[in-house]
């Protein structure tokens, strides 16, 4: 995953002035609706003397409890929004690169799932399959050797969009790219998170 990191710090520059500008939107719409409730609390205290000025204090504490609720909403659902947009821009990226680095960030994903004591095939889709570099996976298939499995490209292919399938004795284990970020969905989240704000 350490290529992931690196598009990460890429995209997370640009996605900052961004998440700026739809934070300052929020807070700007939440001092609209603010101005307007005061407003509003400044009629009711000419029309109503003490009770007026009573409900008017009510109703800035309510109108200001809903305010901030709002705002924070707010805040929260563009920090969303814009940590699925990087992760999104991160997993195109990926799927972007060209067939070498493709197939590089493959192996070093795979060599972190294989387990060399064992057996085992491995499926690509069919895309991926087609485009396999010659030799891909002999340094693999050396290290199974001499630990006593073996792994193979399967004849078989996966329907997935890109990564692979490992299977051992029936076992599958999913290794696409959809999977891999599914499974590091929070803690890319973090990530994010800690680089913006």
């Amino acid at each position: 995953m350490a290529g992931v990191n690196t598009i990460l710090n890429e995209i997370l520059q640009q996605a900052e002035e961004e998440a700026k500008g739809i934070l300052q939107e929020a807070n700007a719409q939440a001092d609209s609706v603010k101005a307007a409730a005061e407003a509003d609390a400044q009629e009711i205290r000419g029309r109503y003397a003490e009770k007026a000025e009573q409900d008017a204090k009510n109703y800035d504490e309510r109108i200001s409890s809903q305010i901030d609720l709002k705002r924070r909403q707010a805040l929260l659902s563009a920090k969303q929004s814009v940590i699925s947009e990087i992760i999104g821009k991160a997993y195109d990226k990926l799927m972007a690169q060209d067939e070498n680095a493709y197939f590089e960030m493959i192996k070093k994903v795979l060599a972190e799932n294989i387990d060399y004591t064992k057996d085992g095939e491995i499926l690509f889709s069919k895309k991926d399959k087609d485009r396999l570099p010659f030799g891909f996976l002999v340094d693999m298939q050396l290290q199974g050797f001499v630990k006593g499995g073996g792994i193979k490209v399967s004849s078989e292919t996966a329907n997935i969009d890109s990564g692979f399938i490992l299977r051992y004795g029936g076992i599958d284990q999913n290794c696409s790219l959809k999977a891999l970020f599914s499974e590091k969905q929070e803690e890319l989240q973090d990530i994010v998170h800690r680089v913006l704000w």
